[in-house]
């Protein structure tokens, strides 16, 4: 446990334990064997009153009380000694894979909250494959100790079984039971749902069971590689094997590319630690570049091909959902011959009809075919976004361009008339957002002091000069006449010194 303030860890903090699981005799015999040689009767005594807090016959999560209860239970002091103990302890317990301690921060409270996570001990064939373990056990116990203890806790195969051919003699599921699946009971999906939130401790257990093994990685990597030594030092380090897994799943990377990656200078330091943010970036570059080589390759493939268009009936559109013809080509066409383009032609046509001084630019066109071809918006939705890119007098530059479709494809606007309506709404947050500012420019504010008790804009007192006090600022005739000659003896001085 990191804590660098003892003030953040007292025994007026509360806790709760997590557990999924429930301890049987196997399980008792290895923390009483194995586990307790290495981190201490203390240690042990601890994780067994962490997992007393829920019945045995219960998972989830623990009530909240105050960490006073561990204390009292540990005959440890409520002082800085004790909790300095049992910090200590809890460490230990997380070393070996045991426990792992969370804190959170309610805002209600303004303080925070222990989260003690329990796992169960290993099985005495997982101790005995995880060498950090294995080589801990013996240096505490010794070598002839730690075999007679694998011999007593695992039975060999008899030796008539062994080296005999074998089948699976065992029935599938679905070969016995059959499933009604015409019925969807939506509410105990929704529980079930819920339920699975509670779960993550099983999500962290099984990072390292998913995705590349050791073996798949190791078997692909080049032998001359200076990172190759590292490379073999994950068979020992599963925190590390997951780590790049979930690197590996974030980005899409096959085998050969994770393998590639890993190859990389600076992507293990010298002491053999994976450098993370470093992997990850290199990572995110090549998703990037990937990405874009596919887009590339797919509108090029499009262009050879000619993309043939399957013919097509002429959409005819409601008038409920006419779009007012703008300003640039009023005279050119009504309202009907409008829409009827924006909904039956194609994209390149619409914007040829707004850049009538010259040829369309290339970048406009090469972000338009991208939003045509990569990000699969129909043309009659594109129609109605270059529509809104005018009339809102947007930039025509690739990122505003971009802000709008990825907007339209995030809210799945797929039909002329969910476009239209997408138009409509953000014209009138615009126009509700001018008339405010129209109203707070006209005086119209008073009326939202009233509401919100508050005005706007703080109110910046002026200066006012009436006619009185004009007056009285005025100089006589005798004040001017010394002014005068104030001036006129600063300008003989300057002249002395010039």
């Amino acid at each position: 446990m990191r804590m660098t303030n003892m003030l953040h860890f007292t025994e007026n903090h509360r806790f709760s334990v997590s557990r999924e699981f429930s301890l049987s005799s196997l399980d008792y015999k290895m923390l009483a064997m194995m586990y307790q040689p290495m981190i201490g009767g203390l240690a042990v005594s601890f994780y067994q009153v962490l997992y007393q807090q829920l019945s045995a016959e219960k998972i989830g999560f623990s009530p909240l009380e105050q960490q006073r209860r561990l204390f009292l239970l540990l005959d440890l002091e409520q002082n800085e000694r004790g909790r300095k103990y049992l910090i200590e302890t809890s460490s230990k317990l997380e070393a070996i894979g045991l426990l792992q301690t969370t804190r959170k921060f309610l805002p209600e409270e303004e303080d925070y909250v222990f989260v003690y996570t329990l796992f169960p001990p290993l099985s005495p064939n997982e101790f005995f494959r995880n060498q950090h373990l294995t080589l801990l056990l013996r240096d505490k116990v010794g070598k002839f100790t730690l075999l007679s203890l694998r011999e007593e806790l695992l039975m060999p195969e008899p030796e008539e079984c062994r080296g005999a051919s074998e089948e699976n003699l065992s029935v599938p599921f679905y070969e016995l039971f059959r499933l009604n699946t015409q019925v969807v009971d939506y509410e105990l999906e929704q529980a079930l749902y819920e339920a699975s939130a509670s779960k993550q401790g099983e999500a962290k257990l099984d990072v390292t069971t998913k995705g590349f093994q050791y073996a798949d990685i190791i078997m692909r990597f080049p032998r001359g590689s200076g990172n190759r030594v590292f490379v073999e030092a994950l068979k020992h380090k599963p925190d590390q094997l997951a780590a790049i897994n979930i690197v590996a799943k974030k980005y899409n990377l096959s085998l050969q590319e994770t393998c590639r990656l890993l190859d990389e200078d600076g992507v293990f330091t010298e002491e053999g630690e994976l450098h993370m943010d470093l992997l990850q970036y290199n990572a995110n570059l090549f998703y990037r570049q990937t990405k874009k080589r596919e887009e590339e390759r797919e509108r090029s493939s499009a262009r050879t091909e000619g993309q043939e268009a399957e013919p097509s009936e002429e959409k005819s559109v409601e008038m409920a959902y006419y779009l007012e013809v703008p300003l640039q080509l009023r005279g050119e066409c009504t309202d009907h011959q409008y829409n009827y383009i924006l909904r039956n032609e194609p994209y390149t046509v619409v914007l040829k009809m707004f850049f009538t001084q010259g040829s369309i630019p290339d970048g406009v066109l090469n972000i338009f075919e991208k939003i045509d071809l990569n990000y699969k918006l129909s043309e009659e939705v594109i129609n109605v976004l270059i529509h809104f890119l005018h009339i809102d007098r947007r930039s025509w530059a690739k990122s505003s361009i971009e802000a709008v479709a990825s907007d339209m494809l995030g809210k799945q606007i797929q039909t002329y008339e969910q476009a239209v309506d997408y138009v409509r709404e953000k014209m009138s947050f615009r126009q509700k957002a001018a008339s405010k500012v129209e109203e707070a420019k006209s005086g119209g504010g008073a009326a939202t002091r009233g509401r919100q008790g508050k005005t706007q804009k703080p109110r910046i007192p002026m200066v006012t000069q009436n006619a009185e006090t004009a007056a009285a600022t005025r100089l006589t005739a005798e004040e001017l006449e010394a002014a005068r000659r104030m001036a006129q003896k600063l300008d003989e001085r300057l002249n002395r010194k010039g």
